[in-house]
């Protein structure tokens, strides 16, 4: 399983919009994509304008090529990238090791 990690940031007091955003888009577009496992946002404390935006998917291939190069990525970036104060930064990561 692949983890990206994706740290967003979003235009100041647009946090409840984006709120609703970002999970109708989850819900509706990335959630049916090839290779999808799972997904956690968490979003800032200290810094209400920053989510952390956690996806799984099966392989690195159906993030950066299924989904990226689809039609799909459109539509997501179309419901959530209005809230974007700046391109998020994305990586990639392997599991190592897990609590029981």
């Amino acid at each position: 399983m692949i983890l990206e990690l994706a740290d967003i940031r979003i235009h100041p007091g647009q946090q409840a919009a984006f709120d609703e955003a970002i999970q109708r888009g989850i819900r509706t577009v990335i959630s049916s994509a090839r290779g999808f496992q799972g997904y956690k946002i968490n979003k800032g404390i200290e810094n209400p304008e920053r989510y952390i935006l956690q996806v799984f998917w099966e392989t690195l291939e159906n993030h950066t090529v299924d989904f990226r190069q689809s039609a799909s990525f459109a539509e997501w970036r179309a419901i959530v990238g209005p809230y974007f104060a700046g391109p998020p930064s994305v990586e990639h990561f392997e599991l190592l090791a897990k609590s029981a």
